[in-house]
């Protein structure tokens, strides 16, 4: 059952299906990580959770946060089973590729192949949500600490590198029937009028929580396409991805 049609269950339909289960699984942006800290209240997932429950709030909405900061998506495989599947969910969002850059791109692949079947196999429902950018330069506030991997990070954005392994991970989800919610190209379009390493708190690869509701906001419009009357009363906040009135400017 998917979760559009979950959430106009009544009392009979709950007790045979249970609440809405979704596990986000990922690194540190679905973990909830900031600058040094972790926030889950502005958190995507948290945001679309919300959403969900201002369609209709009798049926719960349950979000398992599966994200760790730092890992990749080969490292995640291994854990799948326990932290994912285990839960027996009715959606799995899938968000890996900002530490994958720094690996074998063919390793992120099989390890997303591996990820999409596994979920698929089990009866989720799948989306994967590709990530927002990296760093573009070195900012002049970015932390002491990380400014070598801010270098490190700018030259993979800026090589094509990132944009490579992205629209590979896309490409695969599409042939794998995934659905994708493309949230990096958004940031690709923002990037032609915005400063997008200034919409990343930690100048690296972690968006200020304003930008969460850029994720939250475009999976609500994956998971209800086919009801363009829930869409419609749930309008996105972002407006359009060109509004600089939204964005916090340099």
């Amino acid at each position: 059952m998917h979760i559009k049609d979950k959430i106009l269950m009544d009392r009979e339909g709950l007790e045979k299906e249970g609440p809405i289960t979704i596990v986000a699984y990922g690194d540190s942006v679905t973990h909830g990580a900031l600058l040094d800290e972790i926030n889950y209240e502005t958190v995507y997932w948290n945001l679309l959770r919300k959403k969900i429950l201002n369609v209709r709030n009798y049926v719960p909405v349950n979000v398992i946060n599966a994200g760790i900061g730092g890992v990749t998506a080969a490292e995640s495989v291994k854990r799948i089973d326990k932290q994912v599947l285990a839960h027996n969910p009715d959606l799995v969002i899938v968000c890996f590729g900002l530490n994958d850059v720094t690996r074998d791109p063919e390793e992120y692949l099989s390890a997303l192949r591996t990820i999409f079947q596994k979920c698929k196999n089990s009866g989720a429902d799948v989306i994967f949500m590709t990530p927002n950018m990296l760093n573009t330069y070195v900012a002049k506030d970015t932390p002491e600490k990380y400014l070598d991997f801010a270098a490190f990070t700018a030259e993979c954005q800026n090589s094509g590198k990132m944009d490579l392994l992205i629209n590979s991970a896309v490409k695969l989800a599409r042939e794998m029937e995934i659905d994708v919610c493309d949230c990096y190209c958004e940031w690709k379009k923002l990037s032609k009028t915005q400063d997008v390493t200034m919409l990343l708190i930690n100048r690296i690869n972690h968006p200020v929580p304003k930008m969460h509701e850029l994720f939250a906001d475009s999976l609500f419009k994956i998971i209800f396409k086919d009801m363009p009357e829930v869409l419609l009363e749930n309008s996105s906040t972002m407006r359009c991805a060109d509004d600089e009135k939204f964005l916090p400017q340099r």
